[in-house]
């Protein structure tokens, strides 16, 4: 992908009990439409004996590969209701399937929309959000006169500081939304007293907090 997007950072869990029927979400990162159906093996064959297994993926830029499934429910109660909440949150590159395992009570049409709906949000939250940016890697070193100083600005300007580690001087990744470098690193610079040392620079789409 080229653009920056919003999926989610790891795998998560979440399971609730209504009327009954226990409902289980869960939500992954995928990158191709082949991760997507690997997890949903996954929680297919922990799940064996569910009675339903629905499921909703969108994959690739522009939302190129998009699909549900209902997996027996009535049609539009579970997969698609599931789509429309990555949709609205304009969430890509992510599966989040439903466990369902029926507990004898019937939901009716609207009961069963909102619990699909409501595993697949609470599936997403656990998952935590994120933006992937293209990103600059900077590989850095600074004295150790300057390093508190440095932190704290590079808190403040929404940077990251990764991989450190101390020696007779501090090594570390710096990691600076390409976008935005050419405006930051002037004020990095300066609160690094000049003293801040780039020995290398890489692009790569890193993880960002959404906003």
């Amino acid at each position: 992908m080229t653009n920056a997007y919003i999926t989610v950072s790891h795998p998560s869990r979440e399971e609730t009990v209504i009327n009954k029927s226990r409902f289980i979400g869960y939500a992954a990162p995928c990158t191709s439409e082949s991760d997507a159906l690997s997890f949903l093996q996954e929680i297919r064959d922990e799940h064996k004996t569910a009675t339903h297994h629905c499921y909703a993926y969108i994959i690739g830029e522009n939302s190129g590969i998009m699909r549900y499934s209902d997996d027996g429910e009535p049609g539009g109660t579970a997969g698609l209701p599931m789509m429309d909440v990555l949709r609205a949150r304009n969430i890509v590159n992510c599966c989040v399937v439903v466990v369902r395992y029926f507990g004898g009570t019937l939901l009716g049409t609207g009961g069963l929309v909102r619990a699909y709906s409501q595993s697949a949000q609470s599936a997403l939250n656990a998952a935590e959000i994120v933006r992937m940016e293209q990103t600059s890697l900077l590989s850095c070193e600074l004295p150790y006169q300057v390093w508190d100083k440095f932190r704290y600005t590079v808190e403040q300007l929404h940077v990251m500081i990764r991989d450190v580690e101390y020696s007779n001087i501090v090594s570390f990744i710096l990691a600076v939304r390409s976008c935005d470098k050419d405006s930051l690193m002037p004020k990095l610079l300066d609160s690094s007293e000049r003293m801040l040392k780039i020995h290398s620079e890489e692009e790569s789409y890193e993880a960002w907090k959404a906003k």
